[in-house]
């Protein structure tokens, strides 16, 4: 994985066929989690190392946005895709941050669909209350912090399923 450039907003990779709807993520402890089980919420998807810099920018915008939107029903998932020995490192990152938004390693099949067109990270991924893609940026500056806002607002006013 390559830090990536400024912000810019990008379309969904190719799906080829595959469903984002089973693909997941692992917590501490072994407890699974999938996307559709957030059909009714809106959720952001980031993906980060915990020794990329825009990455580590883009958190306190994370942790702003779940404390303003989570009564509205906004999770915030955070997917770690540092490399070997990354893993270890994110308590830390965590407590040094004070992320209060989950944690989790992804599905590598999530991360091979999701980052079919680019490696860089960080990536973030917005999905409305139907589940339907409304926003993808790659990297983090003050601009990309916006669209997320303007794409967390909008999927905010969707209806849930």
């Amino acid at each position: 994985m390559i830090s990536g450039p400024p912000s810019t907003s990008y379309p969904m990779p190719p799906l080829r066929g595959a469903s984002l709807v089973d693909m997941g993520w692992e917590h501490d402890g072994g407890k699974r989690s999938v996307i559709s089980e957030y059909k009714g919420k809106v959720l952001i998807l980031d993906f980060y190392a915990t020794w990329c810099v825009p990455c580590r920018d883009s958190v306190p915008h994370l942790i702003g946005l779940q404390k303003k939107y989570e009564d509205q029903g906004l999770k915030v998932v955070g997917l770690n895709v540092g490399g070997p020995g990354d893993a270890q490192l994110v308590p830390a990152f965590a407590k040094q941050f004070g992320i209060q938004y989950t944690l989790a390693k992804p599905d590598d099949d999530l991360v091979s669909l999701l980052f079919a067109d680019s490696d860089a990270i960080p990536q973030t991924f917005v999905f409305d209350r139907q589940g339907q893609l409304v926003e993808r940026l790659i990297g983090f500056d003050q601009e990309s912090g916006e669209h997320i806002d303007r794409a967390v607002e909008a999927a905010l006013k969707t209806a849930a399923p």
